[in-house]
């Protein structure tokens, strides 16, 4: 099977969540002195970012359902031949 690396927006939410840990560290740190508004940025972006996170996760559920049905059908139908194709001979 080959892996896949990591898309363009996995490399992205993990430099925002990187950037995020910096920015807390140093704002502990007491070295940021940053407005109120501002402080609540970081915040805003972890919840975007776990919702986006969810929002794939729900998305890669959907698909290997969908996978799991298409087996299933699958193995139905080959299972449908072997069944009619032992009729068929089993007449001569």
């Amino acid at each position: 099977m080959n892996r896949r690396g990591m898309s363009f927006w996995d490399a992205l939410a993990w430099i925002a969540l990187g950037i995020i840990i910096i920015w807390l560290i140093l704002k502990t740190a007491g070295i940021i002195n940053s407005p109120l508004w501002l402080e609540y940025v970081p915040i805003y972006t972890a919840v975007y970012i776990a919702g986006w996170a969810m929002h794939k996760l729900d998305t890669t559920v959907n698909d290997m359902g969908e996978l799991k049905k298409f087996a299933k059908e699958t193995v139905n139908e080959i299972n449908n031949i072997k069944l009619n194709c032992s009729k068929n001979h089993s007449k001569k």
